[in-house]
């Protein structure tokens, strides 16, 4: 892993919004998310004004990371050789090119095999 950075998907940002214990266990931790992690997390249909607030204030909290050409590459690689959905191609590719590993829950993420993918339950 690379020391303190961790970049968050989507998934394990929802696990946080809905837990203090597991925020909390992340104190310490310099986290990041995509762009893509942000617009998926404010398009959720029926979203609260109440869950918007939170949603507000984690973001806060992290860095959110734009794309660029070399994510869009990696992107487009991982899209290719692993059949992912663009969106976690593009989250994957970012946790790739900042050598981060990538928080997610999500079990077809752990065939990449270019990539650290760890669990929150796994920190």
């Amino acid at each position: 892993m690379s020391g303190n950075k961790l970049l968050l998907d989507t998934n394990a940002v929802l696990s946080i919004l809905g837990s203090e214990n597991v925020f909390s266990s992340l104190e310490g931790k310099e986290l990041f998310i995509s762009f893509i992690t942000e617009l998926e997390l404010f398009s959720y249909p029926g979203l609260t004004k109440k869950e918007e607030k939170s949603i507000k204030f984690f973001l806060s909290k992290v860095t959110i990371l734009d794309i660029n050409q070399g994510i869009k590459a990696k992107a487009i690689r991982f899209r290719k050789k692993y059949k992912l959905k663009l969106p976690d191609a593009i989250i994957c590719a970012t946790a790739a090119s900042k050598n981060m590993p990538l928080i997610s829950n999500d079990k077809q993420l752990k065939k990449i095999t270019a990539l650290p993918v760890v669990t929150l339950s796994q920190l």
